[in-house]
């Protein structure tokens, strides 16, 4: 019999777990010696202010998305959240995710860790493609699509 509610987490703890460890092990590398030649000393303060915009913005996004929302209740529910945040990125938490390891990783203030949110997104990308955007699309059909063609994957687009 075919279970009627999706998993809570998703395939969230993977790219979670995913995210830690390309952020630790960027940091180990430059930490060792290995990114010294990417090395952007003249742009450690801007780095600085970015990255923690960056960060800032993920736990806000974090808290929202799981705390205000209450979104593993609306999953558990069976429903389709497209309100709130969700009406203008359809992954927040793993966009939280995302902004949090880049801001860490912007932090470094070196150019060689840039590769590694660009390697998260694709990531990403491929993940959900092949999970939870199936899982949702059979659950919901043409509503799931419907709300694709108004709402990114993870990155905010503000309409109007």
């Amino acid at each position: 019999m075919k279970k009627n509610t999706l998993p809570v987490f998703g395939v969230g703890p993977i790219y979670a777990v995913s995210c830690i460890i390309l952020t630790v092990l960027g940091l180990y590398l430059k930490k060792k010696g290995f990114l010294d030649s990417g090395e952007l000393p003249a742009l450690k303060q801007s780095a600085m202010v970015i990255g923690g915009l960056l960060i800032f913005i993920g736990v806000a996004v974090w808290i929202y998305a799981v705390l205000i929302q209450r979104i593993s209740k609306e999953i558990s529910s069976g429903h389709l959240v497209t309100i709130g945040i969700y009406s203008i990125v359809r992954n927040p938490i793993y966009l939280a995710f995302l902004c949090v390891c880049t801001g860490i990783l912007i932090t470094a203030h070196n150019v060689y860790l840039l590769i590694f949110p660009v390697v998260l997104y694709i990531f990403l990308t491929v993940l959900m493609k092949q999970t939870e955007e199936k899982w949702l699309l059979e659950k919901f059909g043409t509503e799931y699509v419907e709300y694709c063609k108004h709402v990114n994957r993870v990155i905010p687009w503000f309409r109007h």
